[in-house]
């Protein structure tokens, strides 16, 4: 893979320099055209997206269709699609990208770093070795793909998925 040096610092986003829109979920969804969109997969339900601000090389977002704000408001339905979504995207990371492991979850409240009121799932794939000298000292994560970059890739392996 090639290297890319990605700036981490989202602290201007989260400060308030994005886009003006109020949910910036339901924009990707939306298509607005102020919104970056690193959807990889859609259908009736939910979304696939690459994280603007990635972790690690692969770290994608899977969020409903619906503005939703904790699990417990899925359906039935869609908690199972929700699953169906997660095995697959674990398996085609798993397959792109090879990592050591994954972390998977939510971030839901201001409590837990979330920054985005909107329901979505986090899949960060896990590498060996991952954290170097510029992640301690300086602050950024040195981030071997560029997540548009990851996008086109993922978006190959998505393609073929029948909702």
């Amino acid at each position: 893979m090639r290297g890319h040096l990605f700036n981490m610092d989202k602290i201007h986003y989260v400060k308030g320099d994005k886009p003006k829109v109020e949910c910036i979920l339901c924009a990707i969804r939306d298509n607005h055209p102020e919104v970056t969109d690193l959807s990889i997969y859609r259908d009736d339900w939910f979304i696939v997206a690459m994280n603007l601000y990635p972790f690690n090389s692969g770290h994608l977002m899977i969020f409903p269709t619906r503005h939703v704000q904790s699990p417990g408001e899925l359906s039935e339905d869609e908690a199972l699609r929700l699953h169906h979504l997660t095995v697959k995207a674990i398996t085609i990371l798993n397959d792109e990208f090879a990592p050591s492991g994954f972390n998977a979850g939510y971030n839901i409240g201001k409590g837990s770093g979330a920054s985005i009121p909107h329901l979505h799932l986090h899949i960060v794939p896990r590498y060996d070795n991952e954290v170097g000298f510029l992640d301690v000292l300086a602050g950024t994560r040195v981030v071997v793909l560029d997540p548009r970059e990851a996008r086109e890739r993922l978006r190959t392996r998505f393609g073929s998925l029948t909702a």
